[in-house]
């Protein structure tokens, strides 16, 4: 199975080796035919702390590597 591959916003670099990544997603709601925007957060493994708040990146998943970090961070 491919690992699956989001993008987002980094919205927080405050911890070691870790970004907070806010991914937005659109769909039509199935009733009133309305497009919704729902977003979620995502915290992903930064290696280097390169990435900044505002940064548009790519994350990936990944094993697990703390009690929340699922995914990590493969591109700008």
């Amino acid at each position: 199975m491919p690992k699956r591959i989001l993008q987002g916003v980094v919205t927080s670099d405050a911890n070691a080796q870790t970004v907070t990544v806010s991914v937005e997603r659109r769909f039509k709601h199935p009733l009133l035919q309305k497009t919704v925007r729902k977003s979620k957060k995502y915290r992903a493994h930064d290696e280097n702390d390169t990435f900044k708040v505002g940064d548009t990146v790519r994350i990936q998943e990944c094993p697990p590597r703390s009690k929340t970090k699922r995914w990590e961070v493969i591109a700008e």
